[in-house]
């Protein structure tokens, strides 16, 4: 995109969201679409908004809808810190802050910390909303190999030796785009790298919640507090049109985030953060959290079968006990881009794995499928329709 010299510099290094893009060629009637992490609208607790509207307005009235705090709505803060010790989590009210979506607590943070030139370390590959929101400030990307127990430590230390590093950005559960979480074991050791090198991290932590086998895990927060900004959101478990998210960062960080949004929009919607209050407080979460594990757990299965069915023997994919994707890596030469193209022509869509690379040119044979959108069946046939457009890309270039 050329750069209108009328617009700020910064301008050079920022570029549409690719998948948002992507969105809208297939926004279409009929698509099936395995491309956004979107919840299913059926997740949302439609029924119950009226008793929680009705309920937040008797409780606080004119309040919930005037100006608030720019740390946040403060009966929000205080349930948010009951919710996150259930998360091992121990923040009090004072230390959390409420954020319009956690994706603005990416935005803030880099503004916080980034100079040009400073380094961010990602895993590879990362969520591609966080470097959207990480290049204005100009970074230089390092970026740390994974596999199916997360980023690795032993590679992380390798950058940490040789390299300033600033802010290390890092999704350990259920991880977008690959569904990987990182294990107990590796959370102990990275934690004790923070500490080792004085680094600070940036956990970004959206699907925990979402865990449809085994057993939580603690974040990465619970090894190293003082070097970890732990940033979660509600989009996940209630609304994401709310733009509900909330961090918990380092003393010294604290002030200056609260700063950088008063620059921005004042404070987060005091009658979103109010309606939140309730869900948290009202007893609303478990149950319909429940519901939404019962409603994802099967489209993954679904998808997880259809795959082994459909697939190629010469794709792997990842195996996620929880979130909202699935992994799939094709083999070297493999260009999933045209197998995408060929797919939405067939009426599918999902996300060529390449944009979530740092590194340009990287991933090219790669995916990501979501589950979330469609029911059983049809993941069943959208996998067919993939599977058919990967068998023509690789007779063409046979």
């Amino acid at each position: 995109m050329l750069t209108d010299p009328r617009l700020a510099t910064r301008t050079r290094h920022m570029q549409s969201n690719a998948i948002r893009e992507i969105l809208k060629v297939v926004s279409k009637p009929g698509m099936i679409s395995l491309a956004g992490g979107i919840p299913a609208p059926e997740s949302f607790p439609t029924e119950r908004m009226d008793e929680i509207f009705g309920t937040v307005m008797a409780k606080y009235g004119a309040q919930a809808l005037q100006y608030d705090a720019t740390e946040g709505f403060e009966p929000l803060r205080v349930a948010l810190s009951d919710y996150l010790a259930q998360q091992s989590v121990q923040a009090s009210a004072e230390e959390i802050l409420i954020f319009s979506g956690s994706q603005s607590v990416l935005d803030t943070v880099a503004k916080m910390v980034i100079s040009p030139g400073d380094i961010i370390v990602t895993e590879e590959p990362t969520y591609l909303g966080a470097l959207s929101a990480f290049a204005p400030y100009e970074p230089r990307y390092r970026t740390v190999s994974t596999d199916e127990e997360g980023m690795i430590p032993e590679a992380l230390e390798e950058v940490l030796k040789t390299e300033a590093v600033k802010l290390i950005y890092l999704t350990p559960t259920f991880q977008n785009p690959t569904g990987y979480t990182l294990s107990l074991a590796r959370r102990r050791a990275i934690g004790q790298l923070l500490q080792t090198y004085n680094c600070l991290l940036l956990e970004d932590d959206p699907y925990s919640a979402l865990r449809y086998r085994g057993h939580a895990l603690p974040p990465v927060w619970s090894f190293a507090p003082e070097q970890v900004i732990y940033s979660s959101t509600l989009s996940k478990v209630f609304a994401p049109g709310l733009r509900i998210g909330f961090c918990v960062a380092p003393e010294w960080l604290r002030p200056w985030l609260v700063v950088a949004k008063q620059g921005v929009d004042l404070h987060t919607s005091t009658l979103n953060q109010a309606l939140a209050v309730e869900y948290l407080t009202g007893g609303h979460l478990p149950e319909q959290l429940a519901t939404i594990i019962e409603l994802y757990r099967p489209r993954q299965e679904a998808l997880l079968q259809a795959l082994t069915q459909h697939f190629p023997q010469d794709f792997i994919w990842s195996r996620p006990e929880g979130g909202m994707f699935v992994w799939v890596i094709g083999p070297e030469g493999l260009d999933a881009e045209a197998v995408y193209w060929s797919s939405v022509e067939k009426g599918t869509a999902f996300v060529p794995g390449k944009y979530f690379f740092a590194q340009p040119e990287t991933g090219l044979s790669t995916m990501r499928l979501n589950f979330t959108m469609v029911d059983e069946s049809t993941l069943d046939h959208a996998v067919q329709v993939i599977a058919e457009a990967i068998q023509e890309a690789t007779a063409e270039t046979a």
